[in-house]
């Protein structure tokens, strides 16, 4: 029998939602953004379900971005149905979810990792924690909503920094920068994820749901924004410089752009 790619288990409304691919760091691939929805459509529609965290198996990484492997036959249609499909399934769904969903990132959160947090409504963070964008060394950008969400979270210049230089920073950053919520030890992550549950479970869940729906209107006009990134993410397919930089990822080497 095959090993769920998602793990769920309810325990006193709290829903713990553990991405399970810890031999290939997490990364997300088609097959587990599927499951992810279903579960997460699941704890929706659950009335026992006040709270949503979501963590990584493993010590090494919440989610290391997407499965490059993927990305090798794509062409640009297919490229930009892979991009919106995932934005409307997981990322502006996590965004929209009617109850908090908390992200306990327990390691590397690397590209689409990175997104994953940054559309999770809170975000807790482990002393081990690394983030970063590496696309655009493979000859891509970002295709998940990283180009619309992080500047919103951490200003225009800092989500620059981070989408073009590729470089990774320490949880310590993220949490200056305003990435991150809080960071705690490693040991203590999903301790300290839990009293923040905890407390959001004592507050009223209507008006929880109305406060995300209100905060999220305040960037209503940006969807024209999330419809330009699948377009130039889709694009980027077309070039020499996707064609060698996922050359250059799958054979361990250096790009030569």
């Amino acid at each position: 029998m095959d090993t769920p790619l998602i793990l769920c288990e309810i325990i006193d409304e709290i829903a713990w939602i553990k991405i399970n691919r810890p031999d290939k760091l997490n990364a997300l691939n088609q097959a587990l953004i599927n499951e992810l929805h279903q579960q997460l459509k699941r704890c929706k529609e659950d009335e026992t379900v006040r709270v949503v965290i979501l963590t990584g198996s493993g010590d090494k990484a919440f989610v290391a971005g997407a499965d490059v492997t993927e990305f090798v036959h794509l062409d640009t249609s297919a490229a930009q149905k892979l991009a919106v499909d995932g934005e409307e399934r997981i990322f502006s769904f996590i965004e929209h979810f009617n109850k908090p969903v908390l992200a306990a990132i327990n390691g590397y959160a690397l590209g689409g990792g990175v997104e994953l947090a940054l559309s999770c409504h809170l975000r807790i963070a482990s002393d081990t924690a690394r983030f970063g964008f590496p696309e655009v060394s493979l000859g891509i950008i970002p295709g998940y909503g990283a180009t619309q969400r992080l500047p919103k979270l951490i200003g225009k210049g800092r989500a620059l920094e981070l989408i073009l230089t590729t470089k990774l920073v320490n949880a310590p950053t993220a949490h200056q920068w305003g990435l991150v919520n809080e960071i705690v030890p490693q040991q203590e992550l999903l301790e300290k994820a839990a009293a923040w549950a905890s407390q959001l479970i004592k507050q009223s869940p209507s008006a929880m749901a109305r406060a995300i729906t209100s905060v999220n209107a305040a960037f209503a006009e940006e969807e024209k924004g999330f419809r330009m990134e699948k377009k130039q993410f889709a694009s980027c397919f077309e070039t020499d410089d996707f064609k060698e930089g996922v050359a250059a990822f799958l054979e361990k080497r250096k790009p030569r752009f």
